[in-house]
């Protein structure tokens, strides 16, 4: 059985950056950061080109680091054998949006809503954008450092 392998941040903010100038923000080992309002680009580009594969979304989560929220994509590519890690900074704290991947992977889904419901990011063109654990009318967002 093979061994799946990491890609590099450098790996894949060089295949970007080829793609899609500019969409890259920053790299770190096995992370690549991406500009948030280009995240549903980078993601169709990750898993349409040949040679990364990405047809997995393990999971999309988001950290609330008080100046930023962080959000964090993990991907596999079965056929390929290799993971990678791509994350955005989201700043502000108040109408937060940023595009949604669920044209692209399916499995964002209830992950997305998740983050909208516990974290108060909104993802612009999912079709279903409401809360998934708290009532609808619940104020705030719980998961949030300042959330009294």
């Amino acid at each position: 059985m093979m061994q799946v392998k990491a890609l590099s941040g450098d790996q894949l903010a060089e295949r970007l950056e080829q793609a899609l100038p500019d969409s890259v923000v920053d790299k770190i080992s096995d992370e690549v950061w991406v500009e948030p309002a280009r995240i549903a680009e980078v993601a169709r580009f990750l898993k349409e080109d040949e040679d990364l594969d990405f047809q997995f979304l393990n999971s999309v989560s988001a950290v609330d680091f008080i100046e930023y929220f962080a959000l964090v994509y993990h991907l596999t590519s079965l056929r390929k054998q290799h993971t990678a890690i791509v994350k955005a900074k989201v700043y502000g704290r108040d109408e937060l949006v940023v595009p949604s991947v669920y044209q692209v992977w399916r499995g964002a889904d209830f992950q997305e809503r998740e983050i909208w419901d516990l974290m108060g990011i909104r993802f612009a063109g999912h079709p279903n954008m409401k809360r998934i654990m708290l009532w609808e009318g619940f104020e705030g967002h719980p998961l949030r450092k300042d959330y009294l």
